[in-house]
This record gives structure tokens, C-alpha cells and sequence, in this order.
């Protein structure tokens, strides 16, 4: 998804037997909320009430834009590959075990 976002190329995650027939700015938007749901570092994700509020066409720009200059701003440094590689074990040894509080981070 992210990918195809890069691209501009969303319709092709559309169902074919939609005929074109779905809002493409409404596509953008969900991948967008989508995307920024979905960032490795749990503390960058929104909460749900802003969730609610970008939803509503409220504060996505911003959100969206916000994300976007931490990814181009924010070099890989030393903490983060160690976070990254304490990931990686965890994920390799628990992956089947996540509690839900834990799919999401502390708020």
C-alpha cells in the first residue's frame, strides 16, 4: 500500500467490480489515516480520537505532513537501530502472544 501510495497509483488497490465508481479523494484520505495507523514506532500512531477527527476531514493534512517531515528529518541513529533490532527478537519470540494493549503502545 505504501508503495502504490508512493506511486500514485491507489486505483489499483480498488476492486475491479467497482467500476471506478468510489471517491478517489476518499481513497487517498483512508490510506493516508491508514498509513500513519500503521507507523513502526507505536508512539507516532494517532489516537483513536484524532482518528475519529482526521475521519471527519479534520486535522489529516497536518497529521499527514507532520509524518512525513519526521521520515525525512529524522536520521536512523544508533537508539533506533537498537529499538529496531529489539523489535525484530521480540517479534521472533513472541509474535503469536501480543495482547491487544500491546499491538498499540502506552497513549
Amino acid at each position: 500500500v505504501k508503495k502504490l501510495h508512493e506511486e500514485g497509483k491507489l486505483n489499483l488497490m480498488v476492486a475491479r467490480g467497482l467500476n471506478d465508481s468510489f471517491d478517489r479523494s476518499e481513497l487517498e484520505e483512508m490510506v493516508k489515516v491508514a498509513l500513519l495507523c500503521t507507523q513502526f514506532d507505536p508512539s507516532q500512531r494517532p489516537k483513536m480520537s484524532e482518528i475519529v477527527r482526521m475521519l471527519e476531514s479534520e486535522g489529516l493534512t497536518e497529521k499527514w505532513e507532520a509524518s512525513q517531515s519526521n521520515k525525512i528529518d529524522t536520521p536512523r541513529t544508533q537508539s533506533s537501530d537498537k529499538l529496531l533490532q529489539r523489535y525484530s527478537d521480540y517479534i521472533e519470540e513472541s509474535s503469536l502472544t501480543l495482547e491487544p494493549i500491546e499491538l498499540s503502545g502506552p497513549r
